[in-house]
């Protein structure tokens, strides 16, 4: 029987969503680089208005997202384009407004800094400008995030709440090679504006199995991947699998139950998710790699400070990048490791 079960979890694929549990169909083992191949073919065959266009995207891209795409759907529908991100995302806007589906790919989120004019003046703002008679909904950016343990200055950035400050567009952050072609493909569906951003450390290094056809996972909803009694635990993207590690080393050394929860999207984030679960714990963690001022966590501690006051045990804890530049061969110290966030937890427990 055990065996049978095993085979058949092969091919159909369970995936338990706020309560809910539905079949999606067959599945494969797939990598996180090979969910968003995935995602992108589902997208093509399902939609001839769709097109994939950035640096490099026609040979199969630097981490190979988009690979045998060109060969199967042509280059009229795959292609490459200048290195030119703000012209990239002009394009993209262009072209969603015109009624295409238009996915472009910034080839690092540390270079995306070019469109920054095109994403928040133009990009976000098309639909409430023209008082809804047009807009830009069919624009879903990708782009590589996130630090991959040699990446220094330009290749490890994690520029999520530059563009968390910015009405109009979704922001949104996969942990892993299930949730990414689901949130991705959710994007791709939304009518707003989406900047994807994808863990590049795990294109390799996170396998699941994933179904091979198209399925969504909801946009701003949070998920709790533990639950837990004493602390709250949140991250998104990279983060989540290292907060893994801490629960467990917090159970195991500590005695301390962490529920630890998955944002996925920073923009619109889930605010009833994480308060709910405060309200429960007393206590919350926050861990992020991007610096400490200014970054997203510093909204989400504001945020449950205004919510939760009167449940709170103790001050909410910070864990992220510092403030300098992201160094080369001082990573290990600049990121938010396991050490770090078990130490906040031991003294969030002790305050």
């Amino acid at each position: 029987i055990q065996t049978y079960i095993a085979f058949l979890s092969i091919f159909l694929f369970m995936y338990e969503y706020d309560g809910s549990l539905f079949v999606v169909g067959p599945t494969t083992k797939m990598n996180l680089f090979q969910s968003v191949t995935s995602a992108l073919d589902n997208t093509l065959a399902s939609d001839p208005t769709a097109v994939i266009f950035g640096e490099d995207v026609a040979f199969g891209g630097v981490f190979r997202c988009t690979v045998g795409l060109r060969d199967k759907y042509g280059k009229d529908r795959v292609f490459n384009t200048p290195l030119c991100e703000q012209g990239i995302v002009g394009f993209g806007i262009g072209a969603a407004v015109a009624g295409a589906t238009a996915i472009a790919e910034i080839q690092f989120a540390d270079y995306i800094y070019p469109a920054f004019d095109q994403i928040v003046n133009e990009a976000a703002k098309y639909r409430y400008r023209s008082g809804n008679l047009f807009d830009c909904g069919n624009l879903t950016i990708r782009a590589p995030w996130g630090c991959v343990g040699h990446g220094s200055l330009y290749h490890s950035q994690s520029p999520e709440a530059f563009f968390a400050h910015c009405p109009g567009i979704k922001v949104v952050i996969p942990r892993g090679p299930v949730q990414c072609k689901g949130l991705l493909l959710s994007c791709i569906a939304d009518q707003n504006p989406c900047i994807f951003f994808e863990p590049k450390i795990l294109y390799r290094a996170a396998v699941e199995q994933v179904p091979t056809e198209a399925y969504t996972i909801p946009l701003s909803q949070a998920e709790v991947i533990q639950e837990g009694s004493d602390v709250t635990l949140v991250a998104w993207g990279t983060q989540i699998h290292v907060l893994t590690e801490v629960a467990n080393m917090a159970q195991e050394k500590l005695g301390v139950s962490c529920e630890l929860i998955d944002l996925q999207t920073i923009l619109p984030w889930d605010t009833e998710t994480v308060c709910k679960s405060v309200a429960k714990t007393g206590r919350l963690l926050i861990s992020h790699e991007a610096p400490i001022t200014g970054g997203f966590a510093a909204e989400i501690s504001s945020t449950v400070q205004e919510e939760c006051f009167l449940n709170l045990e103790a001050p909410i804890a910070r864990v992220c990048g510092y403030d300098t530049p992201f160094p080369h061969i001082f990573e290990p110290f600049y990121i938010p490791d396991k050490w770090k966030c078990f130490d906040a937890i031991k003294k969030l427990i002790i305050y």
